[in-house]
């Protein structure tokens, strides 16, 4: 869990990895659930940012708040956060 806690710490506001690039950043690329299992048992989802971990194809799955908050979440983070070069 520290591992996968480390790595989804690092993800930038306003980006998002997937589960399996973090299972791979942790060094274990098949432990896909796995990731998805220490993100459950996150034991404080807004400093360790488990919402900016997303299905591979982009999809919403998994959060202890609720789908719903996860895509606001994802959703005002992308909003303030302007694509680089972007002047407004």
């Amino acid at each position: 869990q520290l591992g996968v806690y480390r790595v989804v710490s690092e993800i930038s506001y306003g980006e998002s990895l997937a589960y399996g690039d973090v299972a791979c950043r942790v060094g274990s690329p098949a432990a896909v659930r796995a990731v998805g299992a220490a993100n459950g048992a996150n034991p404080i989802p807004l400093v360790i940012p488990c919402h900016r971990v997303v299905a591979r194809n982009g999809q919403l799955q998994g959060y202890a708040g609720g789908l719903e908050l996860k895509g606001r979440l994802l959703a005002m983070e992308s909003a303030s956060h302007p694509a680089q070069g972007a002047l407004f």
